[in-house]
């Protein structure tokens, strides 16, 4: 009989790439996940590590019993799902994952009015910029991600996540208040090829929308000032440091002394958002409950 809690341990070997790494998404000590590792071996006879030096990696018959623990997984969380549905009532905790702008219009908004209409229901929330919410999902870290479409996000299996929209936001021109455009009506991104930029650090899906509508416009922006959090680059770009393009959600209560946010003509970048649950546990009545008061809250944001 194989241990669905070594399985566990094999996916998350998969997943990251080192026993090290593994364990540390896990809350293990790595001579634990080796150990665990090595009782897997055991129980199915085959060998599923390579061992070269310090490095480790899975053989083709560990990969396809990986591919397999995936699957158990989901299976494992949907009958959670439908155990849960059978009872009656819905207290417990659900962890949202979510990165700053969203735990901040829609999020907190949630808790709220969870707190007044499911009290017996605890919300925890972890903030998580970039992808960085979808491995905490895939790790059993959190029960529901907030996250947004990127280009670059490490792959993520289909049987592992099943994700739905949420909501979508324009972004809009930052521009110091003393700037050639900072009274147009709208700007156009070609506009701006030869000013400085501020821009999100790289990994940031904020960074790959400002690039990708730059090159749309068919510039490369030159980039001077780095940072992650919206009003630290709404206060560069106050100071004269550059230009920038923020999503609208993002500067909402931002206070702007020194700086005018204009629409962008044309074709406006996008930022789409996501809600994204480990596939087999959407039907959670915790979860389900959460997620629709999150889908309520974002039809706020957009009306």
């Amino acid at each position: 009989m194989i241990d669905p809690r070594r399985l566990r341990v094999l996916r998350a070997l998969a997943e990251h790439g080192t026993v090290t790494a593994a364990a540390q998404a896990l809350y293990m000590s790595p001579s634990a996940a080796s150990q665990q590792l090595a009782a897997l071996e055991g129980e199915v006879g085959h060998v599923l590590l390579e061992r070269r030096g310090r490095t480790v990696r899975l053989t083709p018959t560990g990969i396809v019993l990986a591919a397999h623990a995936t699957k158990i997984a989901s299976q494992l969380e949907q009958a959670e799902a439908e155990m849960a549905a059978c009872s009656e009532g819905l207290a417990g905790e659900v962890t949202i994952a979510a990165f700053a702008s969203a735990i901040t219009e829609v999020v907190a908004p949630a808790v709220a009015a969870l707190r007044e209409d499911a009290p017996q229901v605890r919300i925890r929330v972890k903030d998580a910029e970039g992808h960085a919410s979808q491995r905490l999902l895939v790790d059993g870290a959190v029960d529901i991600a907030l996250s947004v479409e990127h280009r670059d996000v490490p792959g993520q299996s289909t049987e592992q996540l099943l994700r739905e929209p949420l909501y979508a936001e324009p972004f809009d021109v930052v521009l110091p208040s003393g700037h050639r455009l900072a009274d147009a009506p709208e700007v156009d991104l070609a506009d701006l090829s030869k000013d400085p930029w501020v821009t999100p650090w790289p990994g940031n899906p904020v960074h790959d929308v400002v690039l990708r509508a730059c090159e749309e416009a068919r510039f490369q922006p030159r980039v001077e000032c780095l940072a992650d959090d919206s009003r630290a680059v709404c206060a560069l770009v106050s100071a004269g440091a550059g230009v920038a393009l923020v999503p609208r959600s993002a500067l909402h209560g931002i206070a702007f002394g020194g700086a005018a946010t204009r629409p962008v003509c044309g074709h406006r970048p996008t930022r789409r958002v996501f809600t994204a649950v480990r596939s087999g546990s959407e039907r959670h009545p915790l979860l389900r409950l959460v997620l629709r008061e999150l889908r309520d809250q974002a039809a706020a944001l957009r009306s």
